[in-house]
């Protein structure tokens, strides 16, 4: 949503810029981040109980005054507003688990190189070979977002999973009791 208003802005001429509604709209953003970078080193109970007692009324006061604002639907403020708007009630579920993160970089981050793969994808052979590549990908990623070595992790799964029965795959995952500890990476404690 923030990304929208920053385009927003951009499309304002310079001397206008300075308390332009867009202006306004990113700079009521930012409090939010504000105030979830005060919180990042909190065990997410506390984050929940900061953020219901500070930082959602303030998106909620963000969100009203949105809703205040008369602007051409079609100006790329108007559709920044708009989705906003329609986007409320999926942004606001960052209140409902001090777990949840304000900004979805991390996710975003995560599939960028899915989405750089996909062209290579294009020239897989047959559909079953596209099939393979993504669900090989989808362990590299899984095992990375949980701290694993791609490479390592993998090889564990292929030396294995052949002899694994059904019931033991869950001790597999990137959390599970099987995964050895070469595959996973070392805790950087500086």
């Amino acid at each position: 949503m923030r990304r929208k208003f920053e385009d927003a802005l951009k499309s304002v001429s310079p001397s206008d810029r300075p308390g332009s509604k867009a202006q306004e709209a990113i700079r009521q953003i930012g409090k939010l981040f504000h105030l979830e970078d005060q919180w990042e080193k909190l065990p997410p109970e506390e984050r929940y109980e900061k953020r219901l007692e500070q930082s959602k009324p303030l998106a909620e006061a963000f969100f009203e005054w949105l809703g205040t604002l008369r602007i051409l639907p079609k100006s790329i403020m108007g559709k920044a507003i708009h989705y906003a708007l329609d986007q409320r009630a999926w942004l606001m579920n960052v209140y409902l688990d001090g777990r949840t993160e304000l900004s979805n970089n991390r996710a975003e981050n995560a599939v960028r190189p899915f989405a750089v793969g996909r062209k290579n994808w294009l020239f897989c052979n047959t559909v079953s070979g596209a099939k393979a590549s993504s669900i090989v990908y989808s362990i590299i990623e899984t095992a990375k977002a949980n701290g694993l070595k791609p490479f390592e992790y993998l090889e564990f799964l292929l030396e294995t999973m052949p002899n694994t029965t059904t019931g033991r795959i869950d001790k597999l995952l990137p959390w599970g009791v099987d995964v050895p500890v070469r595959c996973r990476m070392p805790i950087d404690r500086g």
